[in-house]
């Protein structure tokens, strides 16, 4: 085999944290050192581009790191200290440094003011393309090895090609070889591969241990006359529990042609990635569609409006300001007639309609991925990293970089600030091991 091209700094992974370390990397070398983004795929930055519906949901809203830590239902420990070197305050200077300016909307989620997620493509490809980093796109790096004399050989997979050992003009890309086996070296690497399998054994190779990687952030398969017909319509606040846990979230439903979505199932399946796995997605679900109310408040309520309205039929009256046509449902399935007034509500009516109102059980039998969105937990074992640079504490001058960690957050931009933050990390930490001698 020919003599392989050596690069200073390589990042696998040519996503948000991927580009975050090779721009932090390269910024801080100032031009004393490559820094080179290899991508399997042939395109970058794909989860930027369909986040937040194509608007790029970039950070959150939440400024305290032992808050912003909180919103990460594994990770979160870990992420306190890494917070306060890089947090989401940061994240909004440094875009708005770039030309790019975020604004929070009313639940916390920070959105360019265009709405447009390419913004945040263009303000990353940019910020990189200045300060000298290279991207080599249908690269995808098969196994790595360490270096006797320090650093790591890649080899790529076959239809790959390694990067040149001349300089090449920044964010080029490179051409496809049919060479299977094509390797490069490096004196430092960062792995930023997202929740795919190949970043997990490239890891597992260098002497890391995977958390088995499951799904997070789904959607809920339920097949209920009740919520037939109803797809579309938006409960504002609920509360959703999954019986037999301690599982429970409060925040926006969506109701769906396939079942129940919204905020708040988002939040639940985050939390419960791992139980819900482990029943293969098969579990009862209970909804409190009132979630300021319980069966006897709800009782009293009732009980008011017929003192106000008793004329009018309970149909036509929704408590608590539920939605006409999921009350309307609600009434129905609580074997209520359509002409039924509040005056003629009986007490086992009144009792029916109450536990279908804060206490309506569905059964799961299955899940969805959230849209085009596809975020695991699972990944690097975080007690083998340093969350104060990033580094493998059983493999020198290997870096590690986003969702390829044991590390996932809420809905919300709470999983683009995991990677800004440990990217932003890995970065610096990288050129601070390229001294001046080296580079």
């Amino acid at each position: 085999m020919s003599e392989s091209p050596s690069i200073r700094a390589v990042v696998v992974g040519g996503g948000a944290a991927g580009f975050f370390g090779a721009i932090t990397c390269a910024e801080a070398l100032r031009g004393r050192g490559s820094v080179t983004i290899l991508e399997r795929g042939a395109n970058v930055l794909q989860k930027v581009k369909i986040s937040g519906g194509g608007r790029c949901n970039v950070t959150h809203s939440c400024f305290v790191p032992k808050d912003l830590a909180k919103r990460y239902p594994r990770g979160g420990q870990a992420l306190i200290g890494a917070f306060h070197r890089f947090q989401a305050e940061d994240t909004v200077k440094w875009f708005e440094a770039r030309g790019v300016v975020l604004k929070t909307e009313a639940d916390g989620r920070m959105f360019p003011t265009t709405d447009q997620s390419q913004t945040i493509i263009n303000c990353l490809t940019n910020a990189a393309r200045a300060a000298g980093v290279e991207l080599r796109t249908g690269c995808g790096v098969e196994r790595v090895e360490r270096r006797s004399e320090g650093g790591f050989r890649l080899y790529m997979s076959a239809g790959s090609s390694a990067p040149s050992p001349r300089p090449s003009p920044p964010m080029g890309s490179s051409q496809k070889s049919a060479i299977s086996g094509a390797s490069l070296d490096c004196d430092v690497l960062l792995l930023a591969t997202g929740g795919a399998k190949a970043g997990d054994s490239l890891a597992a190779s260098l002497g890391h241990t995977i958390e088995p990687p499951v799904p997070s952030l789904f959607t809920f398969h339920i097949a209920d006359k009740r919520l037939e017909g109803l797809s579309g319509l938006a409960v504002e606040r609920a509360t959703v529990s999954v019986l037999g846990t301690k599982l429970k979230e409060t925040g926006p439903v969506l109701i769906t042609h396939w079942g129940l979505s919204g905020p708040g199932i988002l939040r639940l399946s985050a939390w419960g990635a791992r139980e819900l796995a482990a029943v293969n997605y098969q579990f009862k679900l209970r909804v409190n569609w009132l979630p300021d109310h319980h069966f006897d408040s709800v009782i009293a309520l009732a009980q008011a409006q017929r003192g106000l309205t008793g004329a009018r039929q309970v149909q036509n009256v929704p408590l608590a300001g539920l939605p006409s046509r999921l009350w309307e449902r609600l009434v129905a399935t609580a074997g209520i007639a359509p002409q039924t007034q509040w005056a003629g509500l009986n007490k086992a009516q009144t009792h029916t309609l109450a536990r279908l109102l804060v206490e309506s059980e569905f059964t799961v039998t299955g899940k969805s991925m959230n849209k085009e969105e596809f975020v695991t937990c699972g990944g690097v074992r975080l007690s083998e990293v340093d969350f104060k640079t990033m580094e493998s504490r059983v493999c020198p001058g290997l870096f590690f970089a986003g969702e390829l960690l044991d590390i996932d957050g809420i809905t919300g931009g709470f999983n683009f600030q995991a990677a800004w933050t440990t990217g932003w990390l890995a970065g610096n930490a990288m050129a601070g091991r390229l001294s001046p001698k080296q580079v």
